[in-house]
């Protein structure tokens, strides 16, 4: 009985590596189909939603099961349990990807505003938080999902600058003002993705040191 256990939470731990992947991947070439002005790789990004959704389900099915059917105590509820809301802001992470692609297609329908710099480098951020975090929840890292947590302010101030320089376009010369309020949706989707990132890790703390640090520092 304990070792199958073992297995279904060992299928769990895969399950939810196998969405953070996908998750990625789609924001990723997102980002990608941004940067390269590819509107077919928006689509494809865009259609990956229904797969991560899927996941989502069944991962929600895997946790109803192993609660009715084993139920855990202590460490091993609280993994399960975690294991449902971190599939939610993975489910999340999903529809922002969605949502860089909707915005990548009306770009891609007008010339270039500027060089994308600084978007890429939200983007490598926000991914490596969502990668990291997971890691950290399926080997038991807690001091890593605490780095992580520190990492979101750097998202944040490029965020904040970058809405400046956009809303200076603006200002100047009114013609950019749809280019630059997509560019700044993308920047917020980015941004919210490292806040789903943040909230993982938070639970990691939780999970594995028994602390609950949400909401210990106001985050915008």
């Amino acid at each position: 009985m304990e070792r199958h256990f073992d297995q279904e939470l060992a299928e769990l731990k895969d399950a939810l590596l196998r969405m953070s992947a996908l998750a990625e991947q789609s924001v990723g070439e997102a980002l990608k189909a941004l940067v390269q002005r590819d509107s077919a790789l928006a689509e494809k990004a865009d259609a990956a939603d229904e797969a991560i959704d899927h996941m989502e389900m069944e991962i929600d099915d895997r946790v109803v099961k192993l609660l009715a059917l084993r139920q855990p105590a202590a460490k091993d509820l609280r993994f399960i349990l975690m294991s449902m809301k971190i599939a939610a802001e993975l489910e999340r992470i999903g529809d922002q990807a969605v949502n860089i692609a909707h915005r990548v297609l009306k770009l891609n329908e007008e010339p270039q505003l500027k060089p994308f710099i600084d978007i890429p480098q939200m983007a490598d951020l926000s991914c490596r938080m969502v990668h990291e975090a997971l890691d950290a929840f399926v080997y038991a890292k807690p001091d890593q999902a605490q780095q992580i947590i520190a990492r979101d302010d750097n998202v944040d101030k490029i965020e904040t600058q970058l809405h400046r320089e956009l809303t200076s376009f603006m200002l100047e010369d009114p013609h950019t003002i749809t280019r630059a309020m997509n560019l700044i949706g993308v920047a917020h989707s980015l941004e919210r993705i490292a806040d789903h990132a943040t909230n993982i890790a938070e639970e990691v703390v939780y999970l594995y040191e028994a602390r609950d640090i949400r909401h210990q520092l106001a985050r915008t």
